[in-house]
């Protein structure tokens, strides 16, 4: 388990900085200002969930905890929802991608819950 997170994490904070690069000099003029911020939201949840993953990871060293491993999962799982259809959403426009951004907000809070649990 502590191998998949620090691989998650690691692989969600590389991705994390090439978007955040790709958002600020790649996209910036063909986005409009609303659309470039949907892209940096992402772009920053991502990063902050990628930190997470790695405390988790740190945390597994010591605890071992169903409840750890799903908010590992939850992580994950709310950086692909809601990271990725923000993104989605910015790039292509197609609003009912937004529609799936909750269940990833969710997830987050979901995991964070199970983080703090773990740690009861």
């Amino acid at each position: 388990m502590q191998r998949t997170f620090l691989l998650a994490g690691a692989l969600a904070g590389l991705v994390g900085v090439a978007f955040g690069a790709f958002g600020a000099h790649g996209l910036r003029g063909r986005l409009s200002p609303d659309m470039l911020t949907v892209f940096e939201t992402g772009v920053r949840y991502q990063m902050y969930h990628a930190l997470a993953l790695l405390a988790v990871a740190t945390a597994s060293g010591r605890l071992d905890s169903r409840w750890l491993a799903a908010s590992g999962w939850l992580f994950i799982a709310g950086i692909v929802l809601f990271s990725g259809s923000l993104y989605a959403l910015a790039v292509t426009g197609i609003t009912v991608l937004g529609a799936v951004t909750p269940i990833g907000g969710v997830a987050f809070l979901a995991g964070w819950a199970c983080l703090a649990l773990a740690m009861l």
